[in-house]
């Protein structure tokens, strides 16, 4: 058996995935241009399809600015749903992390317009049509085409949004909120008869309308092809299959999967890939798991701790199972190491992604230091995976905080373990509390900003 399958880095002759070099990202400035740009492009669509005597009364001007919160709220959808579309530009260019917490944030964006659109028109239209807001909203929703089911479309937005909310977040598991996230696609459809049906700008202006349908149906395409189209044919390719499940720790398996020219994956110590186990009970939804080795030519590893109802079921995966996987995604990996020296810190399931990133730095050959940190010495999962490898160092720090008296991460027994730890790359992955923690100790410690990298997992 090769070193790889009995869980040792291999050495710096083995075959790793090529580097990607830092200038080849092109980082998220062009990004957030470009939305900032089709914003500015959306606001000057709506000015010159807006009669000047628009702003003459104060529900004309409601009513326009009503308008424009609509036209808003239905680019940024595409905006939002673009940046979750497993792109793979996108991802390069500004990482999954940043992406999936942009896509947070135009979420709440988007679903404040359309409320804001709603209300300026019904009060825009009361004040035109001298009648109550209630009533004036009767008059829309009977009177107006397509009215009925935008209705619905942007009741459905309000309730991803309320489910997205932290608090609700904290009460539904992942696939309850999943379920009830997919039906903005439904929303979307619904809006978007209204706006080609009833829109002020789109009405009258048969170019407009393509170019908007054309937005959409781009959007609809680069969802199709990167998160249905690319994994399937992936799928084909590699014929994934679970080959078994071995218990690590408490609560901790790995999965090893088997297939053919897995390594064209071309992932990368510190990633993380979507997998979606064709079985009863995980159908419905891919979930993001770090690998825990660099894949060969026929495996690859992940290592997945009990967090959930769909985590603790993969300890229940039958051998031959089979598996569909997206990606590789995360820019948590090995060039963004700015020298040879590095501190790995990990903590819980954070020890998968800081076990294959170790793999890889040890292969490079660099000065790599571990540092695992545990409630005891059971839930050291890997840990005898990185003793004893030549250029690696892997301090186990198992015991809580409670029971020894003192945070063995703390600012003096962090600076104890690693003296040299200001002139060494950080890499920290563990619980969000932890991770925040180590950040700022390192920082304490003269570790400059740039050197210390962390990226957070999560679709949710």
């Amino acid at each position: 058996m090769s070193t790889v399958l009995e869980g040792r880095p291999p050495t710096a002759s083995a075959r790793l995935p090529r580097p990607v070099p830092r200038s080849a990202a092109p980082g998220g400035a062009v990004v957030r241009g470009a939305l900032v740009v089709g914003c500015l492009l959306v606001v000057a669509f709506w000015w010159s399809g807006t009669p000047a005597a628009a702003g003459a009364t104060p529900g004309g001007a409601a009513t326009g600015a009503g308008e424009l919160a609509g036209l808003l709220a239905a680019f940024l959808v595409c905006a939002q749903l673009l940046l979750i579309g497993r792109v793979p530009w996108f991802e390069r260019a500004v990482g999954f992390d940043r992406l999936v917490a942009w896509h947070r944030s135009l979420g709440t964006s988007v679903v404040l317009l359309v409320l804001t659109h709603v209300a300026l028109m019904v009060v825009g239209g009361a004040l035109l049509d001298r009648q109550t807001p209630w009533g004036e909203a009767v008059s829309i929703l009977t009177t107006q085409p397509e009215m009925v089911s935008a209705f619905v479309g942007t009741g459905l937005f309000v309730l991803v949004g309320a489910t997205s909310a932290r608090l609700a977040r904290r009460v539904l598991s992942y696939e309850a909120w999943f379920v009830v996230h997919l039906s903005v696609y439904v929303g979307i459809y619904l809006t978007f008869g209204h706006q080609i049906a009833a829109g002020a700008h789109f009405v009258a202006d048969p170019v407009a309308r393509a170019v908007w349908t054309a937005l959409y149906v781009a959007t609809a395409a680069a969802l199709l092809t990167w998160r249905v189209l690319v994994p399937l044919l992936a799928h084909r390719r590699m014929l994934l299959r679970v080959e078994h499940v071995v218990p690590e720790a408490p609560g901790v398996v790995s999965v090893w999967l088997q297939g053919r020219a897995v390594d064209e994956l071309e992932a990368r110590g510190g990633q993380f890939v979507l997998l979606r186990f064709l079985v009863r009970g995980h159908l419905t939804t891919a979930h993001p798991y770090s690998l825990s080795m660099v894949p060969t030519a026929h495996r690859l590893r992940v290592t997945v701790a009990a967090l959930g109802d769909h985590s603790a079921d993969v300890a229940r995966l039958r051998t031959g199972t089979r598996v569909l996987v997206e990606g590789p995604f995360g820019r948590f990996t090995a060039d963004a190491a700015r020298g040879h020296r590095s501190l790995l810190v990990a903590g819980g399931a954070g020890i998968g992604p800081i076990r294959a990133l170790a793999q890889e730095l040890v292969a490079r050959g660099h000065d790599v230091q571990v540092v695992h940190r545990a409630h005891d010495v059971a839930g050291l999962a890997l840990g005898r995976e990185l003793t004893g490898v030549p250029g690696l160092r892997y301090l186990a720090l198992p015991g809580r905080r409670a029971q020894l008296g003192y945070d063995p991460l703390d600012r003096e027994h962090l600076a104890a373990a690693v003296p040299d730890i200001a002139g060494r790359d950080v890499f920290v992955c563990g619980p969000e509390s932890m991770t925040a923690a180590v950040v700022d100790v390192a920082r304490t410690l003269g570790v400059p900003r740039r050197a210390i990298h962390h990226e957070e997992l999560s679709l949710a």
